[in-house]
């Protein structure tokens, strides 16, 4: 088939679009051009890329008619981030594609009452970015059950893997974290140390959309959760992290109040959006109707993403990360 990736040089579309070619499609990946692919791929060199600034087109009115244009049966969409621009891409793909694909977020629900959670059973979102994508995928299973445009929603944990910053355990992207986990030093952790985050790996989630293309009778009108098998409260993290370099973890419960006195409030607030949440998704959908099966557990999607970033230089640590065979286990 011919697919159109929207942002397919992003996190998942660096492993999504080599899957799709590999398996025969033909792929156009339109982005803003500013970036290569975060992963390397020859299949690349099969793919038509297109630059296109997406926020100006939808401001304009003009990018439906511009996906419209390119003919393909599958739209993914992986950067819709408002209901508005959501459904004026359904409204221009309707009667034209086949099958449209949106990235939603495990942040659709807010905080979780009982672990895993199902898709239809998390409490309301909140937040700007929670209550869209929430609204999306409201949005796009109604179309569905109309007789409209056939569309799924896949919802992300926290995507990690290699070329840009993992959230750490304690919920942020403070790169502190990680030289304090390396030096055996101590970390300050908000609460008890036993509030969850669901990781998964960039090149799981892009399985989970390969598959929803795949088996599109079983995906038509749903909404899937996409994260690893398990999931990590901060302590957990925190020590494993830690291992990685030969370490015990010292952590340090404090309340929210000291931990906002001695973390910079945008460190602050990232740790507060995630752990509050306390989020652990269950994939018992997406295995029965998709077959995906999660190649990484959440602790090897953060520690490739941490051995990336130690290989740039983005991260200083104090002690060398450890092969992966010695660790402690």
């Amino acid at each position: 088939m011919r697919i159109v990736v929207i942002g397919g040089t992003g996190h998942v579309g660096s492993f999504l679009v080599p899957r799709l070619v590999r398996a025969g499609h033909e792929v156009v990946s339109l982005s803003r051009g500013r970036r290569e692919p975060y992963v390397g791929d020859t299949a690349w060199n099969r793919v038509e890329q297109v630059v296109v600034d997406r926020e100006a087109e939808d401001a304009a009115g003009t990018f439906p008619d511009r996906i419209r244009g390119i003919g393909a049966a599958v739209v993914i969409d992986m950067v819709c981030f408002t209901v508005e621009s959501a459904q004026a891409l359904v409204e221009g793909l309707r009667g034209h594609a086949e099958h449209l694909l949106h990235c939603g977020s495990i942040w659709m629900h807010g905080i979780s009452h009982k672990v895993p959670v199902p898709e239809d059973e998390g409490t309301e979102p909140f937040g700007e970015y929670g209550v869209q994508k929430a609204a999306i995928a409201r949005l796009l299973r109604a179309e569905t059950e109309a007789g409209g445009l056939v569309t799924t929603s896949l919802h992300p944990g926290h995507i990690s893997g290699p070329g840009w910053p993992v959230i750490n355990p304690v919920g942020n992207l403070d790169p502190g974290i990680w030289q304090r986990l390396s030096a055996g030093s101590e970390v300050a952790v908000p609460g008890l140390g036993t509030d969850l985050m669901h990781h998964v790996h960039a090149d799981d989630v892009a399985q989970a959309f390969a598959l929803a293309v795949e088996h599109r009778s079983e995906a038509a009108g749903q909404a899937f959760n996409v994260t690893a098998a398990s999931a990590l409260n901060v302590r957990g993290y925190a020590t494993i992290a830690a291992g990685w370099f030969g370490r015990q973890a010292k952590l340090r419960s404090v309340s929210w109040e000291e931990f906002r006195t001695t973390t910079s409030a945008e460190w602050a607030d990232s740790s507060w959006e995630h752990l509050y949440r306390s989020q652990c998704m269950s994939i018992d959908k997406a295995r029965r109707l998709l077959g995906y099966r999660p190649a990484h557990q959440p602790e090897d999607a953060a520690r490739e993403a941490v051995v990336w970033l130690l290989e740039h230089g983005e991260i200083a640590v104090n002690t060398p990360l450890l092969p992966k065979a010695t660790q402690p286990s």
